[in-house]
């Protein structure tokens, strides 16, 4: 996995979006990410567990001292 370069300029929610959007698991999938307290959280449909622990691996170096909920669900 290749490391993020975060861009102050960019707001969390914006820069979290485009880095799912810009991620080859995630195009057709449809993810929410939230920033709620002190936690990130990830919500959604995704075809496989290995989809689930991607999303949150990816979304792991964005969420600095944050705890990651992965509400994420996986279809069967």
């Amino acid at each position: 996995m290749s490391s993020l370069r975060i861009d102050p300029g960019h707001g969390l929610g914006e820069l979290i979006q485009g880095v799912l959007a810009s991620h080859p698991d995630f195009h057709s999938a449809e993810l929410i990410c939230e920033v709620v307290g002190d936690e990130l959280v990830i919500t959604g449909r995704v075809r496989s567990y290995y989809q689930k622990q991607i999303a949150q691996e990816t979304l792991r170096p964005l969420a600095g001292r944050r705890r990651i909920r992965n509400d994420l669900r996986v279809l069967r």
